[in-house]
């Protein structure tokens, strides 16, 4: 039988046999009352490596990010952010309806921060009559943009900028890991100056559910409430914390095989090997559905995330053999 490639996203992996055994071990309790203890040595770890005071597990990246912003945004005001950010393109609205947050968005190149546009983009005091900014999103790295890690100077730029306006600043770093292995920086120097910050287990790190929300002790306390209030208050989740914590351990350093291979891909399929930061491939393809479904019949699994926007991703589940086979299937129809 031929062994699916699935290269349609990170968030696809299945724990590995380690890993379920270290969930299958796991100290539990219940962490509403916060009393699992898996729990909330996953949440103190997480804080530290972001040089955060507490942290919240959460089961998704999204929740993660809509609890953060809800922090810095009151009902009525407006968050910036770049036009595919994913808290604007992917969480099906979740802010307008769950925090009555409007947006307002600047188109970025391959998801790359411009300092000039925001700050062209921001209305910190708008008057009674128009909608005031009360913080700006940051990404990294940046899904739709196809995996970019930020220009460090541009982020310190916008942080300056947003604390000048004194805006609060939210980082949506569902693969901050990412970053992290590709740029050589420390997670505490990416997570440096902002307010609220979201990290994914679930994706290139392999866990099967969960994120974190990083912040002050007195956010994370406020955010608590709102994850019970939004119906995602966990009872002896310790053993899905069990697999954040073994991917911490085991998962981090092992992504940069996945940008290894990523940049492999670009070459043999025609896309620059330059523009391919970390563990993402976006390639144009006049018909990209048309690739989608004859990849498909070959056992191949890639996204269309527009037209002619394909996107493949490499992760824990994608070994050399399987790289090898996914070039031989779409060389000929890209």
């Amino acid at each position: 039988m031929t062994t699916v490639v699935d290269l349609r996203s990170d968030t696809v992996t299945k724990p590995t046999p380690a890993m379920r055994a270290a969930m299958a071990e796991a100290d539990v309790g219940d962490d509403v009352y916060g009393e699992d203890p898996t729990v909330n040595a996953l949440e103190a770890e997480v804080a530290d490596l972001l040089g955060h005071e507490a942290g919240l597990f959460v089961p998704s990246g999204s929740l993660g990010n809509q609890l953060g912003i809800r922090l810095l945004v009151a009902p009525g005001r407006e968050l910036v952010c770049d036009s595919l950010a994913h808290v604007a393109r992917a969480e099906l609205g979740a802010a307008a309806v769950f925090s009555g947050i409007t947006f307002r968005t600047w188109r970025a190149t391959r998801g790359v921060l411009d300092v000039g546009a925001i700050t062209e983009l921001i209305a910190p005091n708008a008057g009674p009559y128009l909608v005031s900014t009360a913080a700006i999103a940051v990404e990294n790295t940046h899904n739709f943009g196809g995996g970019t890690v930020q220009p460090v100077q541009r982020v310190r730029a916008v942080i300056e900028l947003a604390r000048s306006h004194g805006l609060g600043l939210h980082l949506d770093g569902a693969r901050l890991w990412n970053a992290h292995v590709a740029s050589g920086l420390s997670l505490r120097e990416l997570a440096a100056g902002f307010d609220t910050a979201s990290v994914c287990l679930s994706k290139g790190l392999g866990a099967p559910v969960g994120s974190v929300l990083v912040s002050t002790a007195q956010r994370i306390a406020d955010a608590r409430v709102w994850r019970k209030r939004y119906g995602a208050g966990m009872r002896q989740s310790g053993i899905l914390a069990a697999a954040g914590r073994y991917a911490l351990t085991h998962h981090v350093q092992r992504l940069a095989e996945d940008h290894t291979r990523a940049r492999r891909l670009a070459s043999a399929l025609g896309a620059d090997p330059a523009t391919v930061d970390t563990n993402m491939v976006v390639l144009d393809a006049a018909e990209a559905s048309t690739v989608v479904a004859e990849a498909r019949e070959q056992d191949v699994l890639v996204s269309a995330l527009g037209p002619r926007f394909l996107r493949l991703v490499t992760h824990l589940d994608v070994d050399d053999d399987a790289i090898d086979r996914a070039i031989d299937v779409l060389a000929p129809l890209v």
